[in-house]
C-alpha cells in the first residue's frame, strides 16, 4: 500500500483522486490545499491531515476510512436531512466574501458581515461539516435570518465553557487567546455574550483578530504600540494559516460589532 504524502497540496490532490475513484459521478475540485469541493460542498481536510501526519504508515486506511464516512454523509444529504435531525447541529462560521469567486453567491446559505466578510452556516455532524444551501433552507422553510438565529444559539450552548489564555503585554496593553482548536474558534466572535465576557478583562471595549478560522485574539485598545504590534502578527498569521479569513480587526462593544477596514491606520 503506497503512503499518504505529507505535503498539504500532494496530500488533498490525493483525497481528491481517491474520491473521484471511489465515487466517480461526484464532482470533485481542489479549492485550496487544506479544502476541496465536492458536488459544490466544502470538505475541510484540514483534520484528515493532522490524524495522517501521526500515524503515516497507516495514510491509506485512515483516508480511505473518511471517505467511506463521507460518502455516508453525501447519503445522509442526498436524502434531505430534515430541520429536527439538523437543528442543534448548525453552526456558523465566519467566511472572507472572496469564497463567492469559487462559489455561487446565490446558492450559499449566508449573511452578510463587516470586513469584507460572511457568515455561513454548515452541519456539524461527526465525522464532517456539510454546508447548508438556500436550497436547503427552502426546504426547511426557513429564512437566513432564522438559521443565523438558530447558529449563534447553538455557538453559545457549544462553549458555555471556554478556556482563555490572557497575556499582560510589555507595553501595558492585554490579549485573551482562544484556542479551542474546534473549527469554531473565530466563530465565537459571534457570541453575543462576548462583551459582556470579556470586557471586564480588557479594560472596556475592545479589537478582536480572526486572521484565520482556528484562531481568535482579543486586544485592548490602546496604547497604540501594542496594537501595532499585534496587528503585524495577525497579517503575517492571515497570510501563512490555512482557511484565512481577513487581516483586519474587528471593534467588538456593548451595541455589537463593527468593522474597522480601512478606519486603522496601517
Amino acid at each position: 500500500m503506497s503512503s499518504m504524502p505529507l505535503e498539504p497540496q500532494a496530500f488533498a490532490e490525493r483525497v481528491a483522486n481517491l474520491l473521484r475513484t471511489m465515487k466517480p459521478e461526484c464532482e470533485v475540485c481542489l479549492s485550496n490545499p487544506r479544502e476541496l469541493l465536492v458536488n459544490g460542498r466544502r470538505l475541510d481536510l484540514d483534520n484528515l491531515f493532522r490524524m495522517v501526519a501521526s500515524e503515516p504508515d497507516r495514510g491509506e486506511e485512515i483516508v480511505g476510512h473518511f471517505l467511506d464516512q463521507l460518502l455516508d454523509g453525501e447519503a445522509l444529504t442526498a436524502q434531505e436531512l430534515p430541520i429536527d435531525f439538523a437543528r442543534s447541529r448548525i453552526m456558523p462560521r465566519i467566511q472572507p466574501v472572496s469564497i463567492f469567486d469559487h462559489l455561487s453567491e446565490e446558492l450559499v446559505a449566508h449573511v452578510p458581515f463587516v470586513n469584507d466578510t460572511v457568515v455561513v452556516f454548515v452541519i456539524d455532524l461527526p465525522h464532517m461539516t456539510v454546508s447548508i444551501t438556500t436550497e436547503q433552507l427552502m426546504r426547511w422553510d426557513l429564512d437566513t435570518e432564522s438559521v443565523e438565529a438558530i447558529a449563534r444559539d447553538n455557538l453559545s450552548n457549544y462553549t458555555a465553557d471556554l478556556e482563555m489564555q490572557v497575556i499582560e503585554s510589555r507595553e501595558g496593553g492585554r490579549a485573551i487567546i482562544i484556542g479551542e482548536q474546534d473549527g469554531y474558534d473565530a466563530a465565537r466572535l459571534l457570541l453575543g455574550s462576548l462583551h459582556t465576557r470579556l470586557a471586564p478583562r480588557l479594560g472596556g471595549n475592545f479589537f478582536v483578530a480572526t486572521p484565520a478560522r482556528d484562531m481568535f485574539i482579543a486586544m485592548s485598545e490602546g496604547p497604540g504600540e501594542f496594537v501595532d504590534r499585534l496587528r503585524g502578527r495577525v497579517e503575517q498569521d492571515y497570510r501563512r494559516m490555512p482557511y484565512p479569513i481577513t487581516k483586519e480587526l474587528f471593534y467588538v462593544c456593548r451595541d455589537g460589532v463593527a468593522g474597522t477596514l480601512g478606519s486603522l491606520a496601517a
